[in-house]
């Protein structure tokens, strides 16, 4: 296996995790925004008020964006397994 062949398989492999995590991280992004807002608009300044609704968001989204999740790891996978058997 060749240089050019393992920097594929790392940058193939970094581009699947970004794509896997991008939904819950986009979402935690988005509600944290909302809350902040929301705490800034009512002067509520509790620190814990930020986790529930984030936890609760990012679980939702993982159990909605979990078929892709897991069809983008096979592929992923399956392209990593072809290149072993047939040696790069």
């Amino acid at each position: 296996m060749s240089g050019a062949v393992t920097l594929d398989i790392a940058r193939d492999g970094i581009w699947t995790l970004i794509l896997i995590s991008a939904p819950m991280m986009l979402v935690g992004l988005g509600v944290g925004v909302v809350i902040a807002l929301f705490q800034a608009l009512t002067q509520i300044q509790e620190m814990t008020l930020v986790f529930v609704p984030k936890i609760i968001a990012i679980f939702v989204t993982m159990l909605i964006a979990l078929p892709f999740m897991g069809a983008t790891m096979a592929a992923y996978m399956n392209r990593v397994v072809d290149l072993i058997i047939t040696g790069g």
